[in-house]
């Protein structure tokens, strides 16, 4: 049998992901709109498909919930950070029914293992500690709060759409870097982990994170646009 590490669905995964850090960065160094955008935003867009599909698989292939999570969290960002993008003000397709019930239960899951984590002698469950479940339910308790929101007011509109869809998009990035590096720190030489250059997606992802839906929201550009 041929072993799980070198299997093509390892072999894609790993590709995905690669593929969705570098389209990442070159998204949001574009102007937002633009063709480059657009096109390194597509790029993004199915590169990070096919990397939480296959993260989500193979954490119910190797009974690794967390990665299932994460991989389940990651597809529920990036389709609800691209539709916000392709729809018109006030839109609403039939899915953003359904996708609030999806967070939901992400945010009971996180819940529950942050508090069997911290009752755990070791303070861990499943081998993280509570603090980052915790983090997570939260990043999926204000989904939710997002998601209903929307529907209560008929769709999202103006900046609020470029915001909800931006700081969507980069927290998946932000997922999809950890995972990388931190993630599997143990995989690469002791030299290169010296250097510190391989945290260089995490921070990008995080000022990222912080710097583009503060100026959407605030700059006179996007407010007349």
């Amino acid at each position: 049998m041929q072993p799980m590490h070198l299997s093509p669905l390892i072999i894609f995964h790993i590709c995905s992901g690669t593929v969705g850090m570098l389209s990442g960065i070159v998204s949001l160094c574009f102007r937002k709109g633009s063709r480059g955008h657009r096109l390194a935003g597509t790029v993004f867009f199915i590169s990070m498909l096919g990397l939480s599909i296959s993260g989500a698989s193979i954490g119910l292939m190797r009974d690794q919930i967390t990665n299932f999570l994460a991989g389940t969290i990651t597809f529920y960002l990036v389709v609800t950070a691209w539709s916000t993008a392709r729809r018109a003000d006030g839109q609403i397709y039939r899915f953003d029914w359904v996708a609030p019930l999806v967070v939901l239960a992400l945010v009971a899951t996180y819940a529950t293992y942050g508090i069997q984590a911290l009752a755990s002698p070791t303070g861990l469950k499943f081998g993280y500690p509570a603090p980052l479940y915790f983090i997570f339910g939260t990043v999926a308790l204000l989904c939710t709060v997002g998601d209903i929101r929307m529907l209560a007011r008929g769709g999202v509109f103006g900046t609020q759409r470029i915001a909800r869809h931006l700081w969507r998009m980069c927290f998946a990035m932000f997922i999809a870097a950890g995972s990388f590096y931190p993630g599997q720190q143990r995989f690469f030489p002791e030299s290169v982990q010296k250097t510190n250059l391989l945290y260089f997606p995490v921070l990008f992802a995080i000022v990222m994170l912080i710097f583009w839906p503060i100026r959407v929201r605030f700059a006179n550009a996007y407010k007349r646009a």
